[in-house]
């Protein structure tokens, strides 16, 4: 909050203090005049990353509809690539973005919030998004539904992503628990095998020492047992994919499709014994599972340090050590160590 460091440094925790408030009654109102309507409720659309998806708009949304009392019948959740079964406890209406999507469109609705908002978040409903939501009522026949919006959990959040609010924050919002079971998986996979998922971001840029460590470690491990590639040859997002994953191990996904994607994938990860791969936002997959996941990172700058922390706090309190999330440099033993 900029407008804080205008103001006398003691001065500065109770203006903070008082946004914060503010934030939480707005959110509070529009929440509980939402679930008061009786209107039916189109819970997204969810077009985000999946590590947001899984560490805070599922657990925001597990608290919000059971504190303020939301009839689950009347929700339809929305999101894509096939992830129903992250909410089938939440609502067992479920809508694909990529049943109304091209796969292209997810890049383009992306450029337009850039555009309007300077913002790559779902911080506020785009023209392109309140279409999509049009499309999902009438396929499943709403009238004049309201629309539960990423933007809420966005708005409520800022204050801990801002550094303005400490972990407790989201929290006391949030409800975290282990995803419901994955679906059966289409390929016949191994008895025990690791999944790796290797791809190109911030915090593991495309630099010819990254694809060499990427090669070294599914090559370690594949010569400890069966090693299961999570490449989809897909582009639905602004990653960038390690080409060479698929000839170093086992194809996962022979033919993937934009719509079952991300459910493909997660069969894959809820049988295997572990995940390695790129520290970004599919790490949190695995251990939401509560499979132990390694994730590979180059660049400590590159991503933050506060959705780690969270992340590793919320899943050392599913179970044993085992299940945490571990978070190493590419060039240090244990990226590749089992």
């Amino acid at each position: 909050m900029t407008l804080a460091r205008l103001l006398p440094p003691p001065l500065r925790p109770l203006a903070t203090s008082a946004w914060r408030t503010w934030i939480e009654r707005a959110v509070l109102r529009e929440l509980s005049r939402m679930a008061r309507s009786g209107r039916p409720v189109i819970v997204g659309p969810w077009l985000g990353e999946v590590g947001f998806e899984l560490l805070y708009w599922r657990p925001f949304l597990e608290w919000a509809i059971e504190a303020h009392g939301f009839d689950r019948q009347q929700l339809v959740v929305v999101s894509r690539g096939g992830p129903a079964a992250w909410y089938g406890h939440i609502s067992a209406r479920y809508r694909d973005a990529f049943e109304f999507l091209s796969p292209d469109a997810l890049p383009r609705m992306h450029q337009e919030r850039v555009r309007r908002f300077g913002e790559q978040k779902q911080v506020r409903l785009t023209g392109s998004e309140a279409g999509l939501v049009r499309d999902v009522a009438v396929a499943e026949g709403l009238r004049n539904p309201e629309i539960l919006h990423p933007g809420l959990m966005f708005r409520l959040f800022n204050p801990f992503w801002w550094r303005h609010a400490d972990v407790g924050w989201v929290r006391s919002h949030a409800r975290f628990t282990l995803l419901p079971p994955a679906p059966p998986p289409s390929v016949a996979l191994p008895a025990s095998f690791t999944a790796v998922k290797f791809y190109f971001n911030e915090a593991f840029p495309p630099t010819s020492e990254n694809r060499a460590a990427a090669d070294r470690i599914v090559r370690g491990l594949s010569a400890e047992g069966p090693v299961v590639s999570l490449a989809t040859g897909l582009r639905v997002d602004d990653h960038v994919a390690w080409e060479e994953e698929a000839h170093a191990a086992q194809r996962g996904l022979p033919t993937p499709v934009a719509a079952t994607n991300l459910a493909e994938q997660d069969a894959i990860v809820a049988r295997a014994r572990a995940w390695v791969g790129t520290y970004g936002g599919f790490a949190y997959l695995a251990p939401s599972r509560g499979i132990p996941a390694r994730a590979v990172y180059s660049n400590p700058a590159g991503f933050s340090q506060a959705h780690l922390a969270l992340a590793q706090s919320v899943f050392a309190g599913f179970g044993p050590d085992l299940l945490r999330l571990t978070a190493v440099s590419a060039g240090a033993p244990e990226a590749v160590a089992s």
